[in-house]
């Protein structure tokens, strides 16, 4: 493959819309967004609004066999893996890139099962201003993804990946350690979402309560063990840079997680405290920050209406 040009956009939430919506907008490429019959009689009768504006895509459906794609984005809810999974097989051929923008650490590895490594970049996506209300959408365009080869020998896709994002205006950064980027980002989900939700505190709010901050520093530092055991590499510089990031934030913004809480939505918390909770089984690590906010976290989820 010498430069991207049929793409497939799989999840419509507010990760996938957006970056559905420049791909479509710039016309260098032949979009497709990935959906089930379900999904596409939803999405046409009544489109998803971003910024004010339906957005009417070119859908296709897990049975077509008349499009293979250069470029896979992956842009579900960790609970919409498996079948997004099993929905991209007549989509992908040898030299497909793909790329998962899911939260946590773990979605590349279950892709992998499936598709190989050869197939991936590493990749994950930072906006802290998406908001989220049913079918409406709101972000001021400052998002951007992070990726790069998980090895030397997926470069050449990287560099392509590059390209192609070039072309489409879509911000991204390559980090020099895609992995240690990987897994600070993890860090940030699993230090603020969670108690975030929890407590139901904007950044602003979470910034003022100095028991809420020891409390994320808690988290952080499980997170940072983990990392350490897993053989990421700098993990000492792990948590100044997360409290930094943090302070970048919005005041009045407000994480996914708080936004799936107050609209009932089911939590990511399965990827955020769970794998957290199974990789300290497996390297003997303690995580008590994390037991307790899974518990919190489905006990809410167990009192929706």
């Amino acid at each position: 493959m010498k430069e991207i040009k049929n793409v497939i956009i799989c999840g419509l939430g507010a990760v996938g819309s957006i970056y559905a919506e420049k791909i479509e907008n710039c016309h260098c490429a032949d979009l497709r967004v990935l959906v089930d019959k379900q999904r596409l009689e939803r999405y046409t009768q009544n489109p998803i609004i971003m910024n004010g504006k339906p957005l009417n895509f070119n859908y296709i459906l897990p049975d077509a066999n008349d499009f293979k794609a250069d470029l896979i984005i992956i842009a579900t809810k960790f609970d919409g893996l498996n079948d997004a999974i099993k929905n991209l097989e007549n989509f992908v051929k040898d030299d497909t890139i793909i790329l998962s923008l899911l939260n946590g650490v773990i979605s590349e590895e279950i892709i992998a099962e499936v598709y190989g490594w050869d197939k991936l970049l590493l990749s994950y996506f930072m906006c802290p201003s998406a908001v989220r209300n049913g079918r409406s959408i709101t972000q001021d365009g400052r998002g951007k993804i992070v990726f790069g080869a998980k090895n030397s020998e997926n470069s050449h896709k990287q560099n392509l990946v590059k390209e192609f994002f070039d072309k489409v205006g879509i911000y991204y950064e390559v980090p020099e350690d895609m992995e240690y980027a990987l897994w600070l980002k993890y860090m940030l989900n699993v230090s603020t979402n969670q108690p975030t939700a929890v407590l139901n505190l904007k950044f602003g709010e979470m910034f003022n309560n100095n028991k809420f901050m020891e409390y994320n520093y808690g988290l952080m530092q499980e997170v940072q063990a983990i990392a350490k055991a897993k053989g990421i590499k700098n993990v000492e510089t792990m948590i100044p840079k997360a409290q930094m990031a943090l302070k970048n934030m919005n005041s009045d913004g407000m994480t996914s997680m708080l936004q799936d809480v107050l609209a009932k939505r089911k939590t990511e918390v399965e990827i955020f405290a769970g794998t957290m909770i199974k990789l300290g089984e497996k390297y003997n690590i303690s995580v008590p920050y994390n037991k307790l906010m899974k518990e919190k976290i489905e006990l809410i989820e167990a009192n929706y209406q």
